[in-house]
């Protein structure tokens, strides 16, 4: 399935990855099958539908086994989901998720009760979500593409920075020509780092307090070049950070340095890449094409769970978005679907 933007702001960069989900579905499942039979973490261990009978769902095997949480983030009526685009967790394990819906953040503990909603500013344009702290306090930053905006807030939704589109300058409030900016990831030193998935296939780089310092790559398909940066992340795993772009119309992941160099390109595990997200020295990368991967420090995959290609149930995936892992090692994962399809997967190593 091809993540599209139902109130068409997302129509031109979908288009070429609805092309490209139907092509790998229909040319290259056998590949697909080659890699689930591989030593990779890849099996279901229960029925495909197991838990509409009453038993586990599970995804993966070995050290990567986890097992579906049933009805985890149900929320009551007459809330519901929207398109599903971010997820996150912060200090306390509460997790805080956001589809484009009226309460386009919902905040709920690691057990499933609900905390708080809010966000009716993100209803209809948001798309990444991500999760900082800085010192002893933690924030959180939106990235929202059809208004053109990266928004700085408290864990509460309290406004504190804006950079982008804004109707007035001030030191909070900065003005920039982003070009349809899908997420943002944040240095050691606390520089921002921007992404330009659906328009200028590009990264921007300001410090903390939203001055620019350079732009970084243009499109194309070449080393530095991008085609739908979808998602960013700063990697702190190794003595030196790298900066991981999710380029995903090119189907591969590009791996830089800090000021822009291009260091390597990492293609053979990833189909769509969306976004990462990295834990206990491991990255995890939702698949748009229906899998999540899991990828050592040395950038070897260690699993690849759910893989839905061949069809969608209880133990695969249709279209993961965005992910977060909990201190416990439980992972949570938001799909690009009208319904966000959020679920919880107990880390239940075999």
């Amino acid at each position: 399935m091809a993540e599209q933007n139902m109130h068409d702001i997302t129509a031109r960069s979908d288009a070429a990855i609805s092309r490209r989900g139907f092509l790998a579905r229909a040319g290259f499942a056998a590949a697909g099958l080659a890699v689930a039979g591989s030593t990779l973490a890849t099996g279901a261990d229960a029925a495909p539908n197991a838990h509409t009978a009453g038993l586990p769902v599970r995804i993966g095997s070995g050290y990567y086994t986890y097992e579906l949480v049933p009805e985890w983030g149900t929320l009551p009526a007459p809330m519901k989901y929207g398109w599903g685009v971010g997820i996150v967790v912060d200090s306390r394990d509460r997790i805080y998720i956001h589809s484009r819906n009226p309460q386009a953040i919902v905040v709920f503990d690691r057990e499933g009760k609900l905390l708080d909603d809010w966000g009716a500013e993100f209803a209809a344009t948001g798309h990444g979500l991500y999760w900082h702290k800085e010192g002893r306090d933690e924030f959180l930053y939106f990235t929202d593409h059809p208004r053109n905006l990266v928004v700085k807030t408290d864990l509460q939704g309290r406004r504190l920075l804006r950079i982008g589109d804004v109707p007035y300058e001030s030191s909070t409030s900065i003005k920039f020509g982003f070009n349809q900016p899908t997420d943002l990831a944040i240095s050691p030193n606390g520089d921002l780092y921007v992404c330009e998935g659906y328009g200028g296939n590009m990264v921007h780089q300001f410090t903390k307090e939203g001055k620019f310092i350079r732009t970084i790559g243009k499109p194309g398909k070449g080393p530095g070049e991008f085609n739908c940066p979808h998602g960013i992340w700063v990697d702190t795993r190794k003595a030196e950070p790298e900066l991981y772009v999710a380029d995903r119309n090119n189907a591969r992941l590009q791996v830089l340095t800090l000021d822009g160099q291009h260091k390597r390109f990492l293609g053979e595990d990833v189909r769509q890449p969306c976004c990462f997200y990295t834990h206990k020295g491991k990255m995890y990368i939702p698949d748009l094409d229906h899998r999540v991967t899991v990828l050592d420090e040395n950038d070897k995959p260690l699993a690849q769970l759910g893989d839905g290609r061949m069809g969608v149930t209880d133990a695969t995936f249709e279209a993961p978005h965005a992910l977060t892992v909990d201190s416990h090692g439980d992972l949570y994962v938001i799909e690009w679907r009208a319904d966000s399809r959020v679920r919880k997967f107990k880390h239940t190593p075999a």
